[in-house]
């Protein structure tokens, strides 16, 4: 069931939005070579809880055991934070939910960290344009695969791969609501879009193959054949007057 929220629960979404914004921002600052993942996750906790809110990844199912996800390289999402140091040249995914209030935003975005090559660039560049394209068409009276299309078109427009098996979602009420936001498909199609519909919209996109295996963690997910990839995200309100997003970027997340 889709859940369509009114004015005031779409500015809470939007406080939660914001703080997540600042963290990622806030993380993104403390991201050098040497820093270990699980270092940067105790950053992001603190961060939150002095802000007045809760990590929405954490004892997610029950077993999520840390505050946000932390995706290096070839991993696509979910992550687990641990001893993985970071490195020159790596890509560097940082994907968070904070609760604030009662209410859920996420977002993720993909840090390249030094100095990173040719190819590691254009893949975060074109990931971006996805997520801009995605969201252009998130208006009342599209559909949902009005934004899989612009997402795809983007992607394999530049020889790059759209993760298949990975997909956004609703969001505001509950970490993960309906409907499902895929990166690929046909204009037209899907669930119509209305005033008052959050969404996370978010590509997930490989340099090599669109498949990806699941860690013996049960949570992280990489890349088959080890290819780089990149993700990004933003929590999205469908408005009468045009997609709204909730996650805006700040400091070192632009």
């Amino acid at each position: 069931m889709i859940i369509r929220k009114g004015p005031e629960e779409i500015e809470r979404i939007a406080c939660a939005g914001g703080l997540v914004a600042a963290t990622i921002a806030h993380v993104g600052d403390h991201i050098h070579p040497g820093i270990t993942t699980g270092e940067l996750d105790t950053i992001a906790g603190a961060f939150i809880a002095e802000h007045g809110g809760t990590s929405a990844s954490k004892g997610y199912h029950g077993t999520y055991p840390a505050e946000i996800c932390i995706s290096p390289n070839a991993m696509v999402v979910h992550g687990i934070p641990g001893p993985y140091r970071v490195a020159d040249g790596d890509l560097l995914t940082i994907d968070v939910g904070v609760v604030l209030d009662g209410a859920i935003a996420d977002s993720a975005y993909t840090f390249g960290v030094g100095a990173i090559d040719a190819e590691a660039r254009r893949l975060l560049d074109t990931c971006q344009e996805a997520l801009a394209a995605g969201i252009s068409q998130a208006r009342p009276g599209n559909r949902i695969g009005d934004i899989s299309s612009a997402v795809q078109t983007v992607v394999e427009g530049a020889g790059f791969s759209v993760v298949r098996s990975l997909v956004g979602h609703g969001v505001g009420r509950h970490y993960h609501e309906d409907p499902h936001v895929p990166n690929f498909g046909q204009p037209g199609r899907g669930p119509k879009l209305s005033e008052g519909m959050t969404i996370a919209i978010e590509p997930m996109i490989t340099v090599g193959s669109p498949d990806v295996y699941l860690h013996d963690d049960h949570w992280s997910i990489s890349t088959e054949d080890g290819s780089l990839a990149a993700h990004f995200e933003h929590t999205v309100a469908i408005t009468a007057a045009g997609p709204r997003i909730l996650t805006p970027r700040v400091g070192s997340a632009v």
